[in-house]
């Protein structure tokens, strides 16, 4: 992402947990984290887990009204690693900076419930 993109995007300082798992790695786990900033492409959040430049996620999480622009919503969406702040002291976690390149809208619990 270069530093006009970065400028398109509004970017809202909102704290949003979320789950994520590496694509290229079927057998991988799935991780918690927490958001610490958000746009309509693109998400910041810390986690210990290492994580490399390039690497395709998938990620669940809550879509708040506020960047979503509408109602909160739950979105599944398929992200790809563009940043990594790595931490400098032993315990502290990583930053890392998110592309979103797809989303997907999934069923909320009324709606999975009446179908």
């Amino acid at each position: 992402m270069n530093s006009s993109e970065r400028c398109i995007d509004t970017r809202v300082n909102v704290r949003v947990p979320l789950r994520f798992r590496a694509l290229h790695n079927p057998g991988s786990t799935e991780q918690t984290a927490q958001s610490e900033n958000r746009s309509q492409r693109g998400m910041y959040f810390l986690t210990n887990v290492p994580l490399k430049i390039g690497t395709p996620l998938e990620v669940s999480l809550r879509m708040p009204q506020e960047v979503a622009g509408r109602v909160a919503s739950d979105v599944k969406c398929v992200a790809r690693v563009v940043r990594v702040r790595q931490s400098s002291a032993p315990g502290e976690m990583s930053g890392i900076g998110l592309r979103i390149e797809r989303y997907e809208a999934q069923a909320s619990a009324r709606e999975r419930w009446a179908s």
